[in-house]
């Protein structure tokens, strides 16, 4: 079963949107907000989570589109 974990990530020629666990990417994007906009569709489809990372590979952001708990814990 592949993972619903979806990572925006930089890439030499602009971004693109790796499945976590895969060794390709998903798709390749000019911008990281339009990566961020594939991801997110893909992550509501599947009800995924998406993780977007700076240019130095941290992650910067992360939403969950699924499995939330609500109402939420802690």
């Amino acid at each position: 079963m592949s993972s619903k974990n979806l990572h925006v990530v930089p890439r030499e020629s602009g971004w693109a949107v790796r499945r976590e666990g895969a060794s390709r990417v998903s798709s390749t994007h000019d911008t990281q907000d339009a990566a961020g906009r594939a991801a997110r569709q893909t992550a509501i489809r599947e009800g995924g989570e998406t993780f977007i990372h700076r240019p130095t590979g941290e992650i910067r952001d992360r939403n969950s589109y699924g499995n939330d708990s609500f109402p939420p814990r802690g």
